[in-house]
């Protein structure tokens, strides 16, 4: 998967920088929204908590998306700004281990 920026744009009264991307995903599957948030992380040089995937709109017939994201100043910002189904799927799941010992008594 590889991805390429198309337009970065800062938004100073929302505290954030917007960016808009292409997702080239040649062979393989359309790239869940959490594998494409990683790979902004590591390429924009931001933390993963402060950057949020908006949309990824794959093409049709072609191996390539379109997304938009958006990258807060800081977790407050992000948090009174985005709703809550946005939040939710940027979310990862949590894994949840059972505890053993107490079956086993």
């Amino acid at each position: 998967m590889e991805i390429d920026i198309l337009n970065k744009k800062e938004n100073k009264v929302l505290d954030r920088t917007e960016v808009k991307f292409d997702c080239i995903y040649s062979g393989e599957a359309t790239p869940k929204l959490l594998d494409v948030k990683s790979k902004l992380v590591a390429l924009l040089d931001s933390k993963k908590d402060l950057i949020v995937v908006d949309s990824l709109q794959p093409h049709y017939g072609q191996t390539k998306a379109s997304g938009y994201a958006k990258i807060y100043g800081s977790i407050e910002s992000l948090e009174n700004i985005e709703t809550e189904h946005v939040l939710a799927k940027n979310k990862e799941v949590e894994v949840v281990e059972d505890d053993e010992s107490e079956e086993s008594e």
